[in-house]
């Protein structure tokens, strides 16, 4: 149906309605939006703007218009975040010579969550798995994930989509290798019969590859045509907080960071994400960031920052002395004329932790009786 047509049939349909003159306004833009020539129209302007091949095809038409019904009203509620990660992904993929167009690859990937983390462990705005990060630069172990560092991360993830490109001289084939992963291009590859375009080989590939690139083209659509969709990313609804970051010289847990500086404990989470636990390990490497305020405010008082947290981190539950651990447990046995005093005095504790110890509610033991003992020191003597 040509677009005439369809307006003229809305205007007859609009005559013998009430609908407000927005309602109607904002059904024949959507109408407009889904119409198949204007899609085409605009895949191909975009088309001439960027490196990958931004085909027309039932395929991308068919996913343009479900993400039309199903992810506008995402973006609309997530332009703080779009405007926030964008710009920033933009600087890293242009210092590596990438389009820019695939900023829009973690909108697919992870809907925008540095702490997001699928099923099989791929984590991070751009869903790195554990080999690929630490391959890319990457550092993880017991307290950091920089998986979850939005720099980091989308620093690796530009060296690794360069070292894709490459491999596979197609951007298209980087983002379904982004994917699947090289190995999977490279055999899809030899079953097309040597086709190296990704729409040649796109019927060789898994199900989930084969739709990925199609995916990407709409998300990168919609929002390079966000004003036609109604997503107003020319301004965010709040401002951000101009943010900084501070070098940690020592341990710091976000808890006290919350209590010295009177700045909620979920809000630094959200800011560094990277600290699985919220604590900060000393070092010379390690950032805390913060709105800038807060950071200026730490570099004058961090002195008693450091101090506040020792003394909050030694309040804490202590382990039991070595001589407790569960190496030294023994299994005793109650001699004839024993008594839990006698008992304690032997293996240097008190009776109130035989009593502890094995759940006792008093004195009274009885000859053979088994208690648990965690000695320390055994009385030969006795």
């Amino acid at each position: 149906m040509k677009i005439k047509h369809l307006a003229l049939i809305l205007s007859i349909f609009f005559t013998c309605s009430n609908f407000s003159q927005a309602d109607k306004e904002e059904i024949i833009l959507n109408e407009h939006n889904f119409h198949s020539d204007t899609i085409k129209n605009r895949l191909e302007i975009l088309d001439s703007k960027t490196p990958l091949e931004l085909f027309f095809t039932p395929e991308v038409e068919a996913t343009i218009k479900k993400y039309l019904k199903t992810r506008v009203g995402f973006y609309k509620k997530n332009i703080d975040k779009i405007n926030y990660y964008l710009p920033l992904f933009e600087e890293h993929l242009q210092n590596k010579n990438i389009p820019l167009e695939i900023k829009y690859l973690p909108l697919i990937e992870s809907r925008l969550d540095p702490a997001a983390i699928s099923k099989v462990g791929a984590t991070g705005l751009w869903q790195f798995m554990f080999y690929t990060a630490v391959e890319n630069g990457l550092t993880m172990n017991s307290y950091i994930d920089e998986r979850m560092d939005p720099v980091k991360s989308t620093m690796a993830a530009a060296t690794y989509l360069q070292k894709l490109y490459q491999i596979h001289s197609e951007w298209n084939l980087v983002l379904a290798s982004y994917n699947a992963g090289p190995r999977t291009i490279s055999k899809s590859i030899k079953r097309s019969g040597g086709y190296r375009n990704y729409w040649n080989i796109r019927p060789f590939l898994p199900r989930e590859t084969a739709n990925y690139v199609p995916s990407f083209i709409a998300t990168m659509y919609i929002l390079e045509y966000a004003d036609e969709h109604g997503i107003n990313l020319s301004k965010s609804k709040k401002p951000l907080a101009e943010l900084d970051t501070i070098i940690v010289s020592k341990k710091l847990a976000f808890e006290h960071v919350s209590k010295f500086l009177d700045f909620p404990n979920d809000s630094i989470k959200k800011l560094n994400p990277s600290y699985i636990h919220s604590i900060i390990p000393g070092g010379n490497k390690n950032a805390l960031k913060l709105p800038k305020a807060l950071v200026d405010k730490i570099i004058e008082k961090e002195k008693e920052l450091y101090a506040f947290s020792e003394s909050e981190f030694n309040k804490r539950e202590k382990p039991l002395p070595d001589l407790y651990s569960i190496d030294s447990k023994i299994i005793y046995k109650v001699r004839y004329g024993e008594f839990l005093g006698k008992i304690a005095r032997k293996f240097g504790v008190k009776v109130s932790d035989i009593q502890r110890w094995n759940n006792l509610k008093n004195d009274n033991i009885k000859e053979n009786q088994k208690l648990i003992i965690f000695p320390k020191r055994i009385d030969l003597i006795n």
